[in-house]
């Protein structure tokens, strides 16, 4: 057994387990997908902690009680369409992907949608589709979707991400106040997404996903 093997096995036993994720696809997944290929390099080694895991810029790969927190709460099912934004190196999509009929993979950086093309290949992940442009903007083309999830702490959902859900879809959000975020779990009914309160946690905010503020003369 690889270090890393063992290091993944820790990681569920420690972080995710006690967080009261009991749902047997979320453990097999979070059990099977390599984190620390999803990574950058010179971060390997901190692959597995229990903390958000920087990229290069005000971007984090969100720790695993989170993401494993959200998918409980999402329960995403076999034939649902998942849209995954801010997929970073592809680690949350490849977790998704074993849960859901197909993953859209949102990313902004070039050279990150690249660099997890290569791995998820390399991982023989076949349902992920990963889109480069703006966070914000989602990837209508692809949608509606059934689920979306949001890989960063959001003050306020752009619209047009709200119109790619489905009627009856459910969406998580990390809604940041500060430095107090709250993990908001919605679902559209009629047109318009209800809210509940799901757990704590935070991360920096996305680029698009700022408060809007009002035009003053």
């Amino acid at each position: 057994m690889s270090d890393y093997t063992s290091r993944r096995t820790a990681m569920v036993d420690t972080q995710v387990r006690p967080s009261d994720v009991t749902k047997f696809p979320i453990i097999e997944s979070m059990l099977n997908v390599p984190r620390e290929v999803f990574v950058p390099l010179d971060k390997r080694e901190a692959a597995y902690m229990g903390e958000n895991l920087a990229f290069d810029d005000n971007r984090v790969l969100l720790e695993p009680r989170t993401l494993a927190k959200m998918l409980d709460a999402l329960d995403i099912r076999k034939g649902e369409l998942v849209l995954d934004i801010g997929s970073g190196l592809g680690y949350s999509a490849a977790v998704i992907a074993r849960m859901a009929e197909a993953v859209v993979a949102v990313e902004d950086d070039e050279a990150r949608v690249a660099e997890a093309q290569t791995t998820l290949a390399e991982q023989n992940i076949d349902n992920v589709v990963l889109h480069h442009g703006a966070l914000s903007e989602g990837a209508a083309d692809h949608g509606p979707y059934d689920v979306i999830v949001v890989q960063g702490g959001v003050q306020e959902l752009p619209q047009n991400l709200s119109q790619q859900l489905k009627d009856g879809g459910r969406i998580a959000c990390l809604f940041m106040q500060g430095a107090l975020g709250d993990v908001r779990i919605g679902q559209k009914v009629n047109g318009d997404i209800v809210w509940r309160s799901a757990f704590n946690a935070g991360a920096p905010v996305l680029e698009g996903f700022e408060t809007q503020k009002a035009f003053e003369l």
